[in-house]
């Protein structure tokens, strides 16, 4: 099954989002920026003292030291103003940053468990912390430095209009220059932080799967297949990151270059017009001052710009989360009955290429059903579709009886986890006490139905208000299996699918527990995907899946008498 990248939003839904996002503190932002244009007209007093100054000493007209405290007056407020617009800018940088990974969290727990699943793990891992990571940057530094570059340069600018408009005419001579290379590296940085950010994903999803399966590459001798495909995403990699490279190493130097000329054509064009009696000594003096000024908030605004591009990239990465569509839709009907039911049931993971095809199945309600296969039959993907997780390409599965069904991809999910829930060997402990692990399945549950449900899974782990998951009391692979057994019972769904559920436990361990649950769950439809085939003869059927479809369904007595693929399977199995 090939990975399918999850949706990237476009960059007009970026910059909606961003300017919905940052007016949503108007007053915040607006004190920010404030004191930082109070902060900026302080710092333009000193080159004008300093002119005054230059053109007093020459003259003799002014007093020194008078001039200097009011330099050094004006030197602190600037401090103690930059220090206070930092601290406003950092506050509603946080803020901001808070409702933005809140926001995340909400599209990503709202996704299709299809979807992801699809798109594989290396894809939405790396949303969830490089791009996440990278948009923080963004986020703490980027877009404030920016605003305080835009400010600083608006009020530097308009002193320099102020002391004259004829010496703010020689700074403009580097803007030509920055027009054309911005215009060129931003389409360019845009696109290569994108496909930068997707070969990490691709790498990641590689690194995954490698330690994920590292038993089955270890058994089959892929190691060298697998170096393979780390190596290429690798390359990949590499090869994209030099190119964002080679554009700052275009960049850089050319806004390096930009700052000298404005500096250089103010003291030419400035002396020139000193020497005619155009201009004073102290506004020749203090418009080099506002040039070489400008230049500080001018190459922030430049450099963060490489910053911003990262950061809208992974912005657009985190915003196509939410571009996923839902894979139900929900009609209103509610059906009669819990009868579970695949009519023709076809199911493709790429086009052209189906991986079921033609499931007839009834399950009559109460049924324990196991399903039997070599591996790759497609077992685990009709488990999914009786559970909803998918719906067919073709054919219909449905719950409730002839008169009124409902296709399982039409109901609502909390409806349809009321009538069906799967539980794989796949499993995940959260960081907290086993009893939040637990009533997430059930919040109004009591303690003696938690007591019960743990006893129903022969639990022999720790107690309830012992902290599990990552940095607390760690369980086995078993006892995780265990746990989300107990969640299940919990639930307490009408029908269970149980994909290889018990396969983590020993075999004994396994067969005690699955009578356990047969007790507790007694009166539940449950279908049993399953490679011990002692499951399948405990079962009231037997469907056996082949290459896609249900070539044998009957008890295990009938089948062993039919002597078919399943008597096959049964007698290999008890050598």
């Amino acid at each position: 099954m090939s990975a399918e990248t999850l949706p990237v939003a476009t960059p007009a839904q970026v910059r909606a989002y961003a300017r919905r996002l940052t007016l949503r503190h108007p007053r915040a932002l607006f004190g920010a920026l404030a004191l930082h244009g109070l902060a900026a007209v302080a710092g333009l007093v000193t080159p004008r003292l300093l002119g005054e100054l230059v053109e007093g000493v020459r003259d003799h007209s002014v007093d020194i030291d008078t001039v200097g405290l009011a330099i050094a007056a004006f030197v602190i407020v600037q401090s103690v103003l930059i220090r206070y617009a930092s601290l406003a800018s950092a506050r509603l940088g946080e803020r901001v940053l808070a409702e933005l990974r809140e926001e995340f969290v909400d599209r990503v727990l709202a996704l299709p468990l299809s979807r992801v699943e699809r798109a594989g793990t290396g894809d939405l891992v790396t949303r969830t912390s490089r791009d996440v990571d990278a948009l923080a940057t963004t986020v703490r530094y980027a877009v404030p430095e920016t605003l305080i570059a835009i400010v600083a340069c608006a009020f530097t600018f308009g002193a320099l209009l102020l002391v004259g408009p004829l010496l703010a005419l020689p700074c403009l001579v580097a803007l030509p220059l920055l027009w054309g290379v911005m215009r060129w590296y931003l389409p360019r940085a845009h696109a290569g932080y994108l496909r930068e950010n997707a070969t990490w994903a691709d790498m990641t999803d590689g690194m995954a799967e490698t330690v994920n399966g590292a038993r089955t590459i270890e058994a089959l001798r892929l190691a060298g297949r697998r170096h393979r495909r780390v190596d290429d995403d690798i390359a990949a990699a590499y090869a994209v990151e030099r190119y964002t490279l080679g554009l700052r190493t275009v960049l850089y130097p050319v806004i390096e270059m930009s700052f000298v000329l404005p500096v250089a054509a103010t003291l030419l064009v400035g002396g020139w017009f000193h020497m005619h009696d155009m201009a004073s000594l102290a506004q020749v003096t203090a418009a080099t001052l506002y040039v070489q000024q400008l230049i500080g908030p001018v190459e922030m605004l430049l450099m963060w710009l490489d910053e911003l591009q990262l950061g809208g990239a992974s912005l657009a990465r985190l915003l196509g989360v939410g571009d996923v569509g839902p894979d139900r839709s929900p009609n209103g009907r509610r059906p009669a009955g819990e009868t579970l039911t695949a009519r023709d049931v076809h199911y493709a993971y790429r086009d052209g290429h189906d991986v079921l095809q033609g499931i007839d199945l009834a399950l009559r309600p109460g049924e324990r059903l196991a399903v039997v296969g070599p591996s790759g039959a497609g077992k685990s993907t009709l488990g999914r579709l009786l559970a909803g997780i998918d719906g067919p390409r073709a054919g219909s599965v449905t719950v409730g009886d002839e008169v009124a069904h409902v296709p399982l991809v039409e109901l609502p999910l909390d409806d349809l986890r009321g009538h069906v829930a799967l539980v794989t060997q796949e499993h995940h402990v959260f960081r907290g006490t086993l009893r939040d692990n637990l009533v997430m399945a059930r919040p109004d549950a009591t303690d003696q139905q938690i007591t019960a449900a743990l006893a129903a899974v022969d639990w022999d782990g720790p107690e309830l208000q012992t902290v599990v998951g990552s940095g607390g009391e760690p369980l086995s692979p078993a006892q995780a299996q265990q746990l989300a057994l107990a969640r299940l019972v919990l639930a307490d769904p009408h029908t269970l699918v149980l994909d290889e559920a018990t396969s983590l436990l020993d075999p004994r361990a396994a067969r005690h527990l699955e009578r356990s649950l047969a007790a507790v769950l007694e009166g539940r439809t449950v279908v049993a995907i399953a490679h011990r085939l002692h499951t399948a003869h405990d079962a009231d059927r037997v469907a056996v899946v082949e290459n896609g479809r249900i070539t044998e369904l009957g008890t295990h007595h009938d089948l062993i008498e039919a002597n078919g693929p399943y008597a096959a399977l049964w007698s290999s199995w008890q050598r």
